[in-house]
């Protein structure tokens, strides 16, 4: 998630939720944001403020009475520099202060100042949550142009099971770099395959590739950050789920297939980032299989080509989704990306050279040419900046095809 030239204030309410906003500050800075954190007397018996100082890398405000830090680091201030506030953990209590705009501690008064979105992170026991007080407090809030995200259900402190968890700081963090970033792909739905497939030739024993999965995981993390309603099917991969987005896993090809064909009836976009098997074992054995004396034959058979049994399906129809396919190859790449377009019927492919500098399984950037029909488009960097570079130029292409009603 990027917040880069951004000031997010993270205000910290009294309960036993506070030792996530730790998480959550993290990820602001490893976004490059900029975090203030702003606590309440009970959140400071939870969590040491110095805990967040190490963190944010700022003094955090906690007494409204603290001269040293009243001009540079004092509610006003904080208010002043901030892009976006965040309320977490936002308990029972500290949401009807909110409401009621009372300023009578670091957090409400900073809340209270603030003239940019705030985002509340509702975090108590599930009879609280229910209490039409809490529900009507929200609607309010809400009414008055605030954000909320959560609560999740779940396990909870006290032992009950129900609504009342804080989110999850990679869901909350999702959300404020949905309010602060762009959202020009809500209301669209995407669907990303990624990583490998694996055909199995024994219990033991399979067919694969390298692929790591982190080229297709960054389109799906920074299209869910662009508003996207996204699904991933993924092969095996190391990679932890990218936060707001669906993950189906498989093992297969057949299996990815069967999950993109569930999938994508109401798609507008679907980006093949998969590096799906070609072939298969026709006749994967039972157990496991013993070494013998000379040498053994193993016969393959095709898998599905989603890609083109998608291209079959959609192209050349009203309203049909945008298609994009990936190659990888290991020589004249630009020609054969020109044939897999014209071959699976797609509007792009985005292909790379196997073994370059900076580019190819398991990296974290990557070197790429965009061809499509009319143009070519070489793009280099980090794998969330290629995922930007081609939903960029997927955007016009996708509202030319499917106008937003």
């Amino acid at each position: 998630m990027d917040f880069r030239n951004r000031t997010v204030v993270v205000c910290v309410g009294g309960g036993i939720a506070a030792y996530k906003a730790c998480d959550l500050t993290r990820l602001i800075v490893k976004g490059h944001g900029e975090v203030r954190v702003a606590m309440t007397p009970a959140a400071t018996r939870f969590v040491a403020p110095l805990t967040f100082q190490a963190l944010s890398g700022a003094p955090v405000l906690t007494d409204l009475f603290e001269p040293a830090k009243d001009l540079t680091y004092g509610h006003l201030e904080m208010a002043r520099v901030a892009d976006l506030v965040v309320v977490a953990p936002a308990t029972a209590d500290l949401i009807a202060r909110i409401r009621a705009g009372m300023a009578d501690d670091a957090v409400t008064t900073a809340v209270l100042a603030a003239t940019c979105p705030v985002l509340l992170a509702p975090a108590m026991n599930t009879r609280m949550w229910r209490n039409v007080a809490v529900q009507e407090n929200l609607a309010a809030l809400r009414a008055r142009g605030m954000h909320v995200v959560g609560p999740a259900a779940g396990l909870l402190a006290d032992g009950d099971v129900g609504e009342g968890r804080l989110a999850e700081p990679q869901e909350i963090a999702l959300a404020a770099a949905r309010l602060l970033g762009r959202q020009d792909l809500a209301g669209r739905k995407v669907l990303v395959t990624a990583g490998p497939t694996r055909e199995p030739i024994d219990p033991v024993r399979f067919v694969s590739n390298p692929s790591s999965g982190k080229m297709g995981y960054a389109v799906a993390r920074v299209a869910a950050r662009r508003g996207a309603q996204v699904t991933l099917v993924s092969g095996p991969t190391a990679l932890e789920d990218p936060a707001g987005v669906e993950v189906v896993r498989v093992e297969t090809a057949e299996e990815m297939a069967r999950a993109v064909d569930a999938a994508q009836a109401e798609m507008d976009l679907f980006v093949g980032a998969a590096a799906v098997s070609d072939y298969r074992p026709a006749a994967p054995a039972a157990h496991k299989l013993k070494k013998k004396p000379g040498d053994e034959t193993l016969v393959l058979a095709r898998t599905p080509d989603i890609l083109a049994g998608l291209g079959a399906r959609h192209a050349g129809k009203p309203g049909a989704p945008v298609l994009v396919g990936f190659a990888a190859e290991t020589e004249e790449v630009i020609a054969r990306a020109r044939e897999k377009l014209k071959g699976k019927r797609c509007d792009l492919v985005v292909a790379n050279k196997v073994g370059a500098p900076g580019a190819g399984f398991g990296g974290d950037t990557n070197r790429v040419a965009l061809v499509s029909a009319a143009e070519l488009a070489e793009i280099e960097g980090t794998k969330d900046k290629v995922a930007e570079a081609i939903l960029d130029w997927i955007l016009p292409v996708l509202d030319a095809r499917r106008p937003r009603g």
